[in-house]
């Protein structure tokens, strides 16, 4: 398995530039390959259930030929309804072998987050923070052990 730390930069890449953001889609993306197993995954849906966390839901929700966009979230009872937090679309794209946070709903929820979001304003500095915040949380879910991998027939078969 490929880590992260197998890319080699074609370019010096420093934090907030865009070359260094194409470095951290490059990084997701294997982070995401290694939890899903098969990147390239019919649509169809999945729960990672693992002792030591919350159950992961995954969604598969579009595909094309070289492009899947699935969703990634806990689910957290609220009342009677399901709450979904986080609730973080990705876009892979399979042919560049890269992924980015398409959305993160209630990212902004958060008072932290939201105090960061009105101190970086611009689109390059909203997209390094979504998707730094995708890298570390993947980190956290393959090391907490979850994992798409053994179910052999798809999203749906988990």
């Amino acid at each position: 398995m490929l880590a992260d730390s197998d890319i080699v930069p074609q370019c010096i890449v420093h934090p907030g530039s865009l070359g260094g953001l194409i470095s951290l889609y490059e990084s997701n993306y294997l982070k995401l390959a290694a939890l899903l197993g098969e990147p390239s995954r019919q649509p169809g849906s999945a729960v990672s259930r693992t002792p030591r966390d919350c159950d992961l839901h995954l969604s598969i929700e579009e595909g094309s030929r070289y492009t899947r966009w699935l969703r990634l979230t806990y689910l957290f009872a609220e009342g009677t309804e399901a709450v979904a937090e986080p609730d973080v679309a990705i876009r892979l794209y399979l042919d560049a072998r890269v992924a980015e946070v398409a959305s993160w709903a209630g990212f902004q929820r958060h008072p932290r987050l939201a105090t960061l979001m009105r101190w970086h304003l611009g689109e390059l500095d909203r997209r390094w923070a979504r998707n730094t915040a995708l890298g570390k949380w993947l980190d956290f879910l393959l090391d907490n052990g979850h994992s798409y991998a053994q179910a052999a027939g798809g999203p749906g078969a988990a």
